[in-house]
């Protein structure tokens, strides 16, 4: 079988992750977590106080891009990689709404868009990769031979993402949880640098009606047909 890139964007909360990890495990590919790249730069941010729910230094955070340094790493016990944050594990500490509510600010500035997408290309320069983000098949892989654009409806998309939360802890609201996902997806797509859009070659898929294993299955017949 020939390895390819797959690229899988779209809205946030719509299971993008969950997804690429079950894909890149099936075909022993690479899988890369971009959304998890750009947490890792916003709680750099905050934890320098450049970032708070007042304020955005941004020319701090620009000349202090090229001291964060991201790095992937297997965990054989979970099965898949964790992110780290100049040789720190942060792969908990980026999952908080906390962190979610800035993802999108930071995500907009084009110097920090540009030192990620560029460390995104090298990693798939020996194709056999899996990757989930915003502009994957339309910034980093145009080239990209299966391109998956993912949606569901923000209701569902909160629960999905409040139920999450709740599992691992943290103290939220399903209110503030969907307020958070509007507000992600208005500038995700609003935003004049790399704005959330589906690529023309891509193939949609709605999965607000479908759990875990079904938008697997849905999609994996795609990835068997471009593979074969």
């Amino acid at each position: 079988m020939k390895r390819i890139i797959i690229a899988i964007d779209g809205y946030s909360s719509t299971g993008k992750s969950t997804l690429a990890k079950k894909i890149a495990k099936q075909l022993g590919y690479i899988y890369v977590d971009t959304g998890a790249m750009y947490r890792a730069v916003s709680l750099y941010a905050y934890e320098k106080g450049y970032i708070d729910k007042n304020s955005f230094k941004v020319d701090k955070l620009i000349s202090d891009l090229d001291h964060i340094n991201l790095e992937f790493k297997y965990n054989d016990a979970l099965g898949y990689s964790e992110i780290y944050l100049n040789k720190k594990n942060i792969e908990q500490d980026i999952r908080t709404l906390k962190i979610s509510n800035f993802v999108s600010k930071v995500a907009a500035i084009p110097e920090v868009r540009r030192k990620l997408v560029e460390q995104q290309q090298v990693m798939g320069l020996e194709r056999g990769i899996v990757m989930d983000g915003r502009d994957i098949g339309t910034v980093v892989f145009p080239e990209a031979e299966l391109k998956i654009f993912m949606t569901a409806s923000a209701e569902k998309r909160a629960q999905r993402r409040y139920k999450e939360m709740i599992d691992n802890g943290n103290d939220v609201t399903y209110e503030s949880v969907l307020e958070n996902v509007n507000s992600r997806d208005l500038l995700d797509t609003t935003r004049s640098d790399s704005p959330l859009i589906k690529a023309q070659d891509a193939i949609e898929v709605d999965n607000s009606g479908l759990n875990v294993n079904e938008t697997f299955d849905s999609v994996y017949q795609q990835v068997k047909r471009e593979i074969s």
